[in-house]
């Protein structure tokens, strides 16, 4: 602060020289500017259009995908019949981020989730790092769950109308005679179509895809159930809580998405009550489906009979009907869901790249709004067509993975961000607290971090080198191009 007593020359001589590099680096973006500048892009605003029960389903939506319909094969091997605690503490891993998003989410209603979040506890250089992480996250992930939805349309198809996909057209260049996978185009480009409409009508398609697939789920506990034998269950723990551990591990990442609607925080009509009710609401309801349908599958087939295979659900439930009517049905479920899951993803990723484009760090096409929809269509539509295309041409394999490093750094940094909020501005309001804190954020933390160490070096290195890229991007785009590059964003490094 200059001295208000001081003369015109004194001033001048004593003025504060520009803050250096670091400063800079570490300079924050106040919760309340954050909030003001809240829905509004190039052009327009986002719509305060999403209720608690849209906020919850585009969570539900991001989470409840393919992980249900294949993890049991994988998971039951390493836990037997105690897979179900495998699931309950799997949740409740997951359950340590969700209260800190849910604190988050509700104190800072914006787009730009845990971005945003870094942005205004941490400084920009690391929300930076955490916006480009969920980019690599949220892009990677439409991807390869897009090539899982051409997978079930082939099977669909098959078992409907005798109609396979060639393979040329089935699979990526360099996969089992791929050239160009078309279904996965087909259903990011579908996606796009119910963006460009508006998140009013996105969420009202999202939730008629989450409810065909929580019904498809129940349909299979009340069809399982029937061949339910309590002998299954005589020997609950066979392989020790080693194995329940280890099976947890595995099925964390069947949670991941349950922060989808943080994302919309500048399209909640009430941002600051329905957010942290969404997260918390969403988490309940997945980890309650999870347990049911891993009860009744153990109930209903020998634990030791389970093997690695995509087609768990459906077995079971041709097993007790002694029908193959129903392989089909949950294959048009699974392209329900899976469909649902590219939806809410891309959805998520607009709107983190709508935040940053507002913040000056990405250039300004992605903040554009259409003033009728409401909906950032340019931002929509590169997206959509770079995601589309990198999962028709591109061969991801293990690249994959690099869907949990980032979804696991920027977990991390949420807890962290909690945390700090805490002791920065221990007065500001809040629609939910974090309990015990700072001890659940902190395991918050600790399990994020032992489970990317538990990643491969593959995914690493993957990791490694688009962080890279991202710091010299930052420093050559955004660095300079910063909103609080300007005069009037300095101040921000004395926030109180």
């Amino acid at each position: 602060m200059l001295d208000q007593g001081a003369p015109p020359h004194d001033r001048t001589a004593t003025a504060p020289a520009s803050p250096g590099v670091a400063a800079r680096l570490m300079r924050r973006k106040p919760v309340e500017r954050l909030v003001a500048e809240g829905g509004q892009g190039e052009g327009g605003s986002l719509r305060r259009s999403l209720g608690l029960w849209q906020l919850t389903m585009i969570s539900i939506g991001a989470t409840l995908g393919t992980g249900i319909f294949v993890v049991l094969g994988e998971a039951v091997p390493k836990a037997g019949p105690a897979v179900t605690l495998s699931f309950v503490i799997a949740g409740l891993t997951a359950l340590f981020s969700a209260l800190s998003y849910a604190e988050l989410a509700g104190t800072i209603p914006v787009s730009g989730s845990s971005y945003s979040y870094a942005y205004a506890t941490m400084g920009e250089l690391i929300a930076w790092v955490c916006g480009w992480c969920l980019l690599l996250e949220y892009g990677v992930s439409v991807a390869a769950v897009a090539v899982g939805w051409g997978e079930y349309l082939n099977e669909l198809l098959s078992g409907t109308i005798g109609v396979t996909i060639p393979k040329a057209f089935a699979n990526p260049p360099g996969v089992d005679g791929g050239v160009f996978n078309l279904p996965a185009l087909i259903v990011v480009i579908l996606a796009m179509v119910f963006l460009l409409g508006g998140a009013k009508e996105s969420a009202r398609a999202n939730t008629i895809m989450v409810s065909v697939k929580i019904a498809a789920l129940i349909l299979f506990c009340a069809i399982g159930f029937m061949g339910f034998k309590s002998g299954n269950y005589s020997h609950f723990m066979p392989l020790g809580m080693a194995g329940v551990s280890g099976a947890g591990a595995t099925l964390f990442f069947s949670y991941i998405g349950f922060d989808a609607a943080s994302t919309a925080g500048e399209e909640a009509k009430d941002a600051q009550r329905d957010l942290p009710r969404a997260i918390m609401l969403s988490l309940v309801i997945v980890t309650a489906l999870y347990v049911l349908v891993a009860a009744v599958a153990v109930g209903a087939k020998p634990w030791r009979s389970f093997n690695d295979s995509e087609a768990t659900l459906a077995q079971i439930m041709k097993d007790v009907t002694g029908q193959s009517f129903w392989g089909t049905l949950l294959a048009f479920c699974a392209v329900i869901a899976i469909a649902s899951v590219v939806l809410t993803v891309l959805y998520g990723q607009t709107r983190i790249l709508f935040a940053m484009s507002r913040d000056g760090l990405v250039p300004k096409i992605f903040a554009r709004v259409h003033p009728k929809t409401g909906a950032p269509r340019a931002n929509t539509v590169i997206v959509s067509l770079f995601c589309g295309v990198l999962a028709a041409a591109i061969p991801l394999g293990q690249l994959a993975d690099a869907t949990s490093i980032g979804t696991l750094f920027a977990f991390a940094l949420v807890n962290v961000a909690v945390v700090v909020l805490r002791r920065t501005r221990p007065h500001m309001k809040r629609t939910f607290r974090v309990p015990l804190s700072p001890v659940l954020p902190a395991l918050g933390f600790a399990f994020c971090v032992w489970m990317m160490g538990s990643l491969s070096t593959v995914t690493w290195m993957v990791f490694g080198v688009w962080m890279a890229v991202g710091l010299v991007f930052y420093f050559v785009y955004g660095y300079r191009r910063s909103r609080l590059a300007t005069g009037d964003g300095l101040a921000v490094t004395a926030e109180k």
